[in-house]
């Protein structure tokens, strides 16, 4: 099934725009550049979407079973464990289903430069995916894991995920990033299975 919405998780504002948090915002702010589409800031959808045009090709010029469709990007403004509010206003108020919807988040059970696509599942102790689950009442949406390591301890966690990478960890989630720019248009189109064989052989 195709993609209709893809929900980057993070926390607004300056404050934390370079924490590791971050890294769903980072990957749809990079869509939206490449689609060369601005987010706004929309309040009945409590953050910042935008709409992008996928390519019916993939960047390495496979022809897609799909054509062009059009496809939504939302960035919540509410903090990363109300994330659901803004995920269920804007799918209820387009009829996008569940099973439509792409969230692209920070994961710490894979190390920086990991990338991996998943439907469905726990909601890893990841409190953005934890109040999304709660909000749309199943965990039935694909998800993007975008790897960023782990401190060691638990107790560690919060302060972790609340700063920046360092410059090797920047730089190899970058990588995981563009890899997964590049089969983005795979995802988007309902080929998730080829997507997956070529994420997950990195």
């Amino acid at each position: 099934m195709s993609i209709a919405l893809i929900i980057g998780l993070g926390n607004p504002g300056p404050r934390y725009f370079t924490t590791r948090h971050n890294a769903g915002f980072w990957l749809v702010d990079e869509m939206a550049g490449q689609a060369h589409e601005q987010f706004r800031h929309d309040a009945k959808f409590y953050g910042e979407v935008c709409r992008i045009e996928s390519s019916p090709l993939s960047q390495k010029g496979e022809s897609l079973t799909s054509p062009s469709s059009m496809c939504w990007l939302l960035k919540p403004n509410t903090f990363m464990n109300r994330s659901g509010q803004a995920v269920v206003a804007l799918a209820h108020y387009y009829k996008i289903p569940v099973e439509q919807i792409l969230v692209v988040h920070d994961d710490l059970d894979f190390p920086p430069g990991t990338v991996r696509l998943k439907k469905g599942g726990s909601d890893c102790r990841h409190n953005g995916l934890r109040d999304i689950v709660a909000h749309l009442g199943s965990n039935q949406f694909m998800r993007l894991r975008l790897g960023i390591g782990h401190p060691g301890h638990k107790d560690q966690v919060v302060n972790y995920v609340l700063n920046a990478p360092t410059h090797d960890e920047q730089t190899a989630i970058e990588g995981a990033m563009n890899a997964a720019l590049e089969v983005m248009p795979l995802i988007v189109a309902g080929e998730v299975n080829k997507a997956m064989q070529q994420l997950h052989s990195l």
